[in-house]
């Protein structure tokens, strides 16, 4: 991996190599179902709310997120290359799109659900907080929320 992390908006040309990295991590996503999510990914590149970070040749982390309901709808780094600040450049990036103070919220597993231990580190090292519990796609959840004022 080069040194300097690059989060940029994903392209068309990306579509592919993304989609490779989803195949890696589907099984942490209940609900997931890949042709729909392709469909998104294109939406999301065209409103350019589709972040990526690639290694050469190979999506490495990517990012979905929503301007209308000021939230990240899909974060997934490769399983080869977390905890090396990938996932924190692609929030900053995204977070960085809105006015400063905006409140940007996340759902992700619950607190004794052993899938979410990592994704929930990450969101409170972020500076996330704790918020409702939900459920999404019949899954238990709960919400996270960001706000630097």
């Amino acid at each position: 991996m080069r040194n300097k992390i690059i989060a940029d908006f994903a392209k068309e040309v990306d579509i592919d190599i993304w989609m490779n990295l989803v195949e890696i991590v589907k099984e942490d996503f209940p609900g997931l179902i890949i042709e729909d999510y392709r469909k998104i990914l294109r939406e999301g590149i065209q409103q350019r709310t589709a972040l990526i970070v690639k290694d050469e040749t190979k999506a490495i982390g990517v990012l979905i997120f929503s301007y209308e309901n000021k939230e990240i709808a899909f974060l997934a780094v490769h399983p080869q290359y977390r905890k090396k600040g990938i996932a924190t450049a692609l929030f900053n990036k995204m977070y960085n799109q809105f006015p400063k103070g905006t409140e940007i919220a996340v759902t992700t597993y619950r607190e004794n659900d052993t899938k979410g231990k990592a994704a929930r580190a990450l969101y409170k090292k972020l500076g996330f907080i704790q918020d409702e519990l939900i459920m999404e796609f019949g899954y238990p959840c709960q919400r996270f929320i960001f706000n630097d004022k």
